[in-house]
Parts: structure tokens; C-alpha cells; sequence
């Protein structure tokens, strides 16, 4: 969520409340709710937490309600003097002022914190929440304050714990699981999408058509925040502008900034810093087929009409435009909002650019919602129900993961390529193994993905037990606890020790002869060994480099092992944050968005549990499964198209070395530089 369209400016002016308001500052409730959970009086938490949520909301609303107000009451008229003009920049101030004390009391200049701000961003109340919920016995209300801060920190890996645990107690059921901070427009695009992959198209039709309304909806809200204090990076307006026109231009340009850019806010799903690409054609995209299944081919052809106001050039859709107006014996219009919203929009860049010219600042629109992306064309016949001939196209987008339609009813092609297939061109794969002792066990479509492979033998039984003599010679003297990142003992479950040695690291300790140099050496090499097969197979155009090297262990405690139901390394991907509600992984911070390909050679087998298993994006359904043995390794494209974990390791000990690599040298492993 775009913080500025949110809370406007560096820090949110608030109102302390009046003898008359009944609204308290948020960030001094939430101080109150922090120091009730480190006092552990729960009942307390959960008082402030939900009246701080309360605040911040009402605050919120209660701006957009007056400013939404006061602007209609006090329009601008272009054809009027500058005294008119201004008399109506008075009124609304004075209107504003009235309408926000009625709720929320006297001005003053209590600001909020960014620390405050950036914590209800993150929805951190919500983390106290589900705790102190759970303390009072609450279950249902801890299941949804869970799910509510897991669906804007997808990674944290403690509540997803907290969330399986919730799940097994009395009184929860699916049901509890709901995100209070849902967004109506998002919520129902997603549900209409979900409809529209099963072939409910009525259903899709009708939740599509409500996130419009939501979309338009939550458009204008996003706006009204946007009238207060703003700035641009290094620029202070009033610190250096004394004119009164160009103090009321510098102001109003980095208001319609904001404004401008509430179309990547409104497309920014929670905890996330990237948008979900093309999301409002997308609804138009997805209506104009749906409509087409229910055979409403007028409303098909107004939805294709709409989606080319986006993406004027999209072939497939002038293919379906040209279908619809066959069937018709009409030209048909876009729809009137679509028309409106792509006018607004490029004239509001137009004035931006004089606007940030007169600033001295460059503008440019960091995440193009208006421009055609990578597409994959659906075919679909010239009649309802004929498959004689095919001339009209369906777009498949990221937003949905599989196939749009019944595949018998369609056949798939790639944008400028002549091939035919039921998903994107992967990369090349197959290429030369390089050494004879290495075996291809299984390949992409034998594991049901891409850019997937197993091989077998690529190391033996004496070189297996070699590398694990790095644990026992001296004990404990090269291991540590954790993952190598953050050093937790068990950084995925309480179930199992987790302990690992990097192989930068394990020379270290050879040369200093604290290990055995000649295992140590060993480490290293078949790592080497590793990357040049990985490279090799993939058939890569460039180096492939170490990122990093990981000889790791994990090993089932005993007494814990009865009644599990978790991982022994949840379902992930390795350079982006996997969101499987949204079937989405964005590649941004905190994920490793430099790593390509990832591997994992298995040292031993002699262990109950521990498969890897690949599974879709809803890292749910598993589409493949390896069992661990010496010298097996399973290799891998490391994005969000292959989604990956580990099961539960239930009795013995589970090891193997753990390798991520990448094509830009800039983020090679130390090692690497560092050999004599």
C-alpha cells in the first residue's frame, strides 16, 4: 500500500480530542496497548489495539468523508475572478475545519511518528492482537488477527506457525480465518477470478463488476488523502517558494502526484512494494470473455472496447473487437468510466510535467499502469459453441495461474511464435551432464513444471560420508545452529535442530586445521561440480555464479515428533515473497531477488520424512515429490515458478548441501573471490 496515499505527507497531522470528540489519537492508543502486552495485561491489549485500528479508520474515513464534502459544497468555477476563486479556497478551508472538529476536536500539532505510521502500514497491531486474543481464550478472534498480519508479511515465519496451531483448536473453522483489513475492490477481484477459473462465469461476472464499482470507488477515497501536506525528496516548498503562486503551484503539483499515483496504490496488495501488473484492464480483460461465455456478446464487445483504452495496440483483443462487432452489426462503445478515468489520467501527467518543471524536479511514472505487458493468447471459435475455426483471443495474465477455460474448448499460442502450448515457452533445458557418472533422473515435465531436474550419482557413498565428517571431526567445531542467516536454532519449526556450515567458512577451518583440509576441499569441489551441471543442463548464455553455499542438517527432536502437522521448511520460493491467496510471488525485498537457480545435493536417506516437494502457487498442491538419498540432487529456476519446500523430518537426521546461484557477479558468494 502506497504510504503517502494513505497517510499524506512525512508524518499524519492529528486533532487531540475535544471536551466534544469522541475520537482519541491512534498512536498514543497503540502506545497504551504496547505497554499493556509487556505488563501482560492482555485485556488491556486488546481494549487499546482495538480502539487505536478504530481510531486510525475513523480518522481516515472521517478526511475523506469532509474533504469529499466541503469540495462539493465549494466547487471551483474556471470562468470566475481570482477573488471568486479564492472566496471558494476559503469556504472549503473554513468548511474543512468545521466538518473534522465535529469528530475529532481542536487542531494541534500532535503529529504521529513515521515509526507509528510505518507500524499500522505493517499492521503490527494486529501481531498483539491474535497474541493477546489467544491469551484470553478467544480462539476465533486470535484466527483472525492472525490471518490478518500474515496477509501483509507473508514471510514471517512464526505465524505461519501460529496460524496451523489455530487451526487445531475448538471453535475455529475456516470461517475465522478473514482479513479485517480486507480492500472491497481487491477482495472481490480476486473472488471474481477464482469464479471465473472454475467456469462460474454468472458468478465472475458479477464479482468483477462489483470490483469495478469498488475500484472507482476506492479511487476517489485515495484522492481525498491526498490533500494534505506534501513533498517531494529534498524539496521543502515552504522553505524556499515565497510567491504565492508558486507556493500554491508547488503544492498542488505534489498533491496531484500522489493522486496520479493512487493507481499503483489501489493495484498494491497489503505488504507489498510492487503493484499487480495491468490490474484494472484486467477487469475488463476478464468481463469481456465471461461475458462472451454467457452470451452477452454486447456487453463483451463494451468490456474489449474498454480494455483497449489501456492497451490501444493489443492484437488479441482487436481479433475478439472484430468478432463481437461480426456478431452484432454494430461498432458499440467503451464504457463511460474507462473513457473518463483514461482522460483524467493523461491529462494529469500532462499537468505533472509543467508542475514538476517548475519544481525542478523530473517526474516520471514509476510503475506504468497504462502499459501492455508479456501476454499469453487464448484461441477461441468464431461462433458460442463451434470449433470449426478460430479467430478470437483471451488473455492469460500473471493474476491467474493456469488455464482460463476448459482446455478442450481452446488451443494456446505464444505472442510472435507459432508454436503451440498450454503454458509460456520455458527456457531451453537438456543441455550435456558433463560427467558420465552423473544420471538424469527426471526432467521438467516428468516433475511436473519448468525448469525443474533430478539427477542421480552426482557424488558417492565414500564422498557422502566424507562431507559428513565435517559434523563429527571435532564435534561442534565448524557447525552452527540456525540457517546461516540468523543463527535461530530452529528457524522453521520447533520440531527439529537445525545446524549448517558454510563452505567459505569449512576452508577456513581446513587451512587452519581445525577440520580435515582434504573434506573441507571436498565441499567446495563437488559445490563446483554442482554449479557446472546446474549450468550446463539449464544451457545458460552466461556464468553461472555461486550466490550461496550451505552444507546443512536437520535433525528431529525427540518427544516432538507425535501429531505433527508442519514443515520442516514451509512452502516457499527462493527470490521472491510468495503469496499463494493472490497466486502471485514478488520479487522485492526482503527476498534474495538476485538468486536464478538453486540446487540441493542429498548426503544420506536413513531418515523417516524430510521429501522435497515442488507445489503450485497456492503452495498447497503438491506436483512433485523427491525423496533424499547420498548423491541425489534436484535443481531449479529459483522464482515463482517453482514454489518448494521441505516435509517433516520426523526421526534421524536429514542432510544435505544447499545451493543458490545467480547470473550477476555483483552478488557472488565471498568464496569464490577469495580461493589462493
Amino acid at each position: 500500500m502506497d504510504l503517502n496515499a494513505v497517510f499524506p505527507g512525512i508524518a499524519v497531522l492529528l486533532w487531540w480530542t475535544s471536551a466534544t470528540a469522541s475520537l482519541e489519537p491512534f498512536d498514543l492508543l497503540y502506545e497504551s496497548g504496547v505497554e499493556a502486552f509487556y505488563r501482560t495485561d492482555y485485556e488491556r491489549v486488546v481494549y487499546y489495539m482495538e480502539e487505536a485500528l478504530s481510531s486510525c479508520s475513523e480518522l481516515r474515513q472521517t478526511k475523506v468523508r469532509c474533504r469529499l464534502k466541503c469540495r462539493d459544497q465549494h466547487p471551483f468555477d474556471a470562468a470566475q475572478a481570482d477573488l471568486h476563486f479564492f472566496e471558494a479556497v476559503l469556504k472549503r478551508a473554513s468548511c474543512l475545519n468545521e466538518c473534522m472538529e465535529k469528530k475529532v476536536g481542536s487542531q494541534s500539532m500532535h503529529r504521529v511518528s513515521d515509526d507509528v505510521i510505518q507500524d499500522f502500514q505493517r499492521r503490527i497491531p494486529y501481531n498483539f492482537l491474535q497474541l493477546a486474543y489467544y491469551k484470553l481464550n478467544h480462539a476465533e478472534k486470535a484466527a483472525a488477527a492472525a490471518h490478518t498480519y500474515f496477509q501483509a508479511n507473508p514471510e514471517h515465519v512464526e505465524m505461519w506457525h501460529n496460524l496451523e496451531h489455530y487451526k487445531l483448536l475448538d471453535g475455529v473453522d475456516e470461517s475465522s480465518f478473514f482479513d479485517r483489513e480486507a480492500r472491497p475492490h481487491q477482495q472481490a477481484f480476486t473472488t471474481g477470478v477464482k469464479h471465473y477459473d472454475k467456469g462460474d462465469f454468472d458468478k465472475a461476472i458479477e464479482f468483477l463488476e462489483e470490483a469495478l464499482v469498488e475500484y472507482y470507488k476506492a479511487d476517489v477515497e485515495c484522492r481525498a488523502l491526498c490533500e494534505g501536506p506534501q513533498k517531494f525528496d529534498e524539496h521543502e516548498y515552504l522553505q524556499y517558494r515565497p510567491g504565492l503562486y508558486r507556493n500554491i503551484a508547488d503544492h498542488y503539483t505534489q498533491i496531484l502526484a500522489c493522486e496520479h499515483e493512487c493507481v499503483r496504490d489501489l493495484a498494491t496488495r497489503p505488504g507489498r512494494l510492487s503493484p499487480m501488473e495491468n490490474y484494472l484492464p484486467l477487469h475488463y480483460d476478464y468481463l469481456q470473455f465471461a461475458y462472451f461465455k454467457v452470451n452477452k456478446i454486447a456487453e463483451a464487445l463494451e468490456s474489449a472496447k474498454s480494455y483497449l483504452l489501456f492497451h490501444e495496440g493489443a492484437e488479441f483483443m482487436i481479433d475478439n473487437l472484430e468478432f463481437y462487432k461480426e456478431v452484432l452489426g454494430q461498432e458499440g462503445a467503451p464504457r463511460q468510466e474507462a473513457e473518463w478515468y483514461i482522460r483524467r489520467h493523461r491529462h494529469e501527467l500532462e499537468v505533472l510535467l509543467i508542475g514538476t518543471d517548475n519544481l525542478g524536479v523530473d517526474y516520471t511514472e514509476p510503475e506504468r499502469e497504462l502499459k501492455e505487458g508479456t501476454t499469453v493468447l487464448f484461441l477461441i471459435p468464431t461462433g458460442p459453441y463451434s470449433t470449426s475455426s478460430i479467430n478470437m483471443k483471451c488473455r492469460r495474465d500473471a493474476v491467474n495461474d493456469g488455464i482460463m477455460a476448459d482446455e478442450s474448448d481452446f488451443v494456446t499460442t505464444l505472442t510472435n511464435l507459432s508454436v503451440s502450448s498450454l503454458s509460456p515457452a520455458a527456457p531451453p533445458s537438456g543441455g550435456p551432464l558433463l560427467y558420465d557418472e552423473v544420471q538424469l533422473v527426471l526432467n521438467s515435465s516428468a516433475l511436473n513444471g519448468s525448469q525443474r531436474v533430478l539427477f542421480d550419482n552426482i557424488i558417492t557413498e565414500e564422498e557422502c560420508v566424507e562431507l559428513k565428517t565435517l559434523w563429527i571431526f571435532p564435534p561442534q567445531t565448524i557447525t552452527i545452529a540456525g540457517d546461516g542467516y540468523r543463527g535461530k536454532m530452529s528457524p522453521h519449526t520447533p520440531n527439529e535442530k537445525f545446524e549448517g556450515a558454510t563452505v567459505l567458512k569449512a576452508l577456513q577451518y581446513g587451512y587452519e586445521g581445525r577440520v580435515p583440509l582434504k573434506s573441507a576441499q571436498l565441499f567446495y569441489e563437488i559445490s563446483e561440480k554442482a554449479r557446472k551441471i546446474v549450468e550446463s543442463y539449464f544451457m545458460l548464455n552466461s556464468t553461472l555464479y555461486f550466490s550461496y553455499t550451505h552444507l546443512v542438517c536437520r535433525t528431529a527432536i525427540q518427544g516432538q515428533q507425535d501429531h505433527r502437522n508442519d514443515l520442516s521448511h514451509p512452502i516457499h520460493a527462493d527470490n521472491c515473497l510468495l503469496d499463494p491467496e493472490a497466486h502471485e510471488c514478488w520479487k522485492e525485498p526482503p527476498a534474495y531477488t538476485y538468486r536464478d537457480y538453486s540446487a540441493l545435493l542429498y548426503l544420506n536417506g536413513d531418515f523417516d520424512g524430510g521429501e522435497f516437494i515442488f507445489t503450485e502457487m497456492d503452495a498447497k498442491t503438491t506436483t512433485a515429490s523427491v525423496k533424499p538419498k547420498c548423491g541425489r540432487m534436484v535443481g531449479f529456476s529459483s522464482g515463482g515458478e517453482n514454489p518448494h519446500g521441505v516435509k517433516a523430518v520426523t526421526s534421524g537426521q536429514r542432510c544435505a548441501v544447499a545451493l543458490w546461484f545467480t547470473l550477476d557477479p555483483v552478488f557472488r558468494e565471498l568464496v569464490s573471490c577469495q580461493l589462493p
